[in-house]
């Protein structure tokens, strides 16, 4: 490896990059920074990282493709270690990501409640291994470090209590790591999404822990997914400690300290009929 070629290179690593906003953020950085850029795309389906690296490279970015499973601590580590091997350094590191859900717990069976705790494997943990092995790296180059949450890691969603309860958690760590990392120059951006228009409900879990197929969410006024990775790429590229996106989550977020009850309500309402409990 010749570190003086990679040097001024910028080096993004992006999971959950084989499709919605992981595979979009790829394709308006790479739009953005053309030969500048290095991307380390990773994922648990090859064909689809492959489809978002072609893109990418069509536009002059460099990419490495790592097939990843971030439920799996070896391989969130061994993604890390590709990315440095391949290009001497890491700017900056995207945790996106991750799995949805929709379940009443009343819904959800005993002999099925193992799936809570593998969410929170993906979610969670996916990010904290990720994050913590690339670390060094990212001190050494005063980098970056995204966190791609969820409005239902700030306010708790009637259907999502799995879901929520890994945003929260997330939100959480990455709060905490912020403050730890002030005087080491690396900034940790933490984004709130609302309702976007991927697949990402479609294919997250029902109350048996299966592909749901569906979403449990009316999505009318969803973002588009480039509108919400513009979004987040300026926050990014501003340092900003958080990104909530959409004016109900602005004002929802302050509401709830003084009308929670208001606030609960707001939530019910972005559910289908269907879905609501009963």
């Amino acid at each position: 490896m010749n570190t003086a070629v990679h040097g001024d290179l910028q080096v993004v690593i992006i999971t959950g990059a084989s499709d919605g906003i992981g595979a979009e953020m790829a394709r308006q950085l790479a739009q953005r920074h053309g030969p500048a850029l290095a991307l380390v795309l990773a994922a648990r389906s090859l064909q689809g990282l492959e489809n978002t690296a072609t893109h990418c490279r069509g536009l002059g970015a460099q990419c490495l493709v790592v097939p990843t499973d971030v439920a799996q601590e070896d391989q969130c580590r061994a993604l890390i270690a590709q990315a440095v091997e391949n290009f001497g350094h890491i700017d900056t590191l995207v945790n996106n990501a991750g799995v949805s859900a929709q379940a009443l717990l009343a819904d959800v069976q005993a002999e099925d409640l193992h799936w809570y705790q593998s969410l929170m494997q993906i979610n969670l943990w996916g990010s904290v291994w990720c994050t913590h092995a690339a670390l060094p790296y990212l001190q050494a180059r005063k980098g970056r470090i995204v966190a791609v949450s969820s409005l239902a890691g700030l306010i708790g969603v009637p259907g999502r209590t799995a879901y929520s309860a890994t945003k929260f958690a997330m939100t959480g760590f990455f709060e905490a790591l912020r403050s730890e990392l002030v005087g080491a120059g690396v900034s940790v951006t933490i984004a709130f999404p609302g309702v976007v228009l991927t697949q990402i409900r479609h294919h997250g879990l029902n109350a048996k822990g299966q592909t749901a197929g569906s979403s449990g969410l009316r999505e009318d006024n969803g973002m588009g997914v480039a509108q919400c990775v513009r979004f987040i790429i300026a926050g990014m590229q501003a340092r900003e400690r958080e990104v909530v996106m959409t004016s109900a989550g602005k004002i929802g977020r302050f509401i709830k300290l003084i009308a929670p009850g208001i606030v609960e309500r707001m939530a019910m309402n972005a559910l289908k009929d269907e879905v609501k409990p009963r």
